[in-house]
């Protein structure tokens, strides 16, 4: 399954996966499905941070896209970074889900990054907390009550991977 960098004329795919999502799901915390527009500009701000955004393609069709952003805004954790994964619902169940986050996690760790971060919308959410085991994440920790969607609260469910060396070491300080 081919994964290869997103590119602006992806952004019409990506939108309709993330708006099925953000409609129907409590993965994104998101109420109202961001347009292709809106997407495209993300997408440019992403990669613009020098962080990858990556999509599968099979057949011509964008099945599933993957993201890295800064955990937090703050200097000192510019060596961590949070990940999104996003499968379209027909092509669930196929491996996507684990094809994209291997190459985000690769991607990250050539990039130096050191720990990546999920955070997981929802702790009834099995099949992405049992996706990001499968990839080497450790359950942290869960938020309760964090986010009100479909007139219900829902969980936060952390867990976490070292990248590269991890904190076997102390990396240069970052220059951002």
């Amino acid at each position: 399954m081919p994964v290869r960098p997103a590119t602006p004329a992806d952004a019409e795919a990506v939108a309709a996966i993330y708006d099925e999502a953000v409609r129907t799901g409590t993965a994104s915390f998101e109420l109202d499905p961001p347009g292709p527009a809106e997407i495209a500009r993300r997408i440019a701000g992403i990669l613009a941070e020098g962080y990858p955004y990556l999509v599968m393609e099979e057949a011509g069709a964008i099945t599933g896209y993957a993201y890295a952003s800064a955990f937090r805004p703050r200097i000192a954790y510019y060596h961590t970074v949070e990940n999104s994964i996003y499968v379209a619902p027909e092509a669930q169940g196929r491996g996507v889900g684990r094809v994209l986050l291997e190459a985000l996690v690769a991607d990250c760790a050539g990039r130096g990054f050191r720990q990546m971060v999920a955070v997981i919308g929802d702790s009834a959410n099995a099949g992405s907390i049992a996706l990001h085991r499968a990839c080497g994440f450790a359950h942290v920790g869960v938020l309760e009550a964090t986010g009100l969607k479909f007139g219900r609260w829902i969980d936060t469910v952390l867990m976490q991977r070292p990248l590269g060396p991890g904190a076997a070491d102390v990396p240069p300080p970052a220059e951002r």
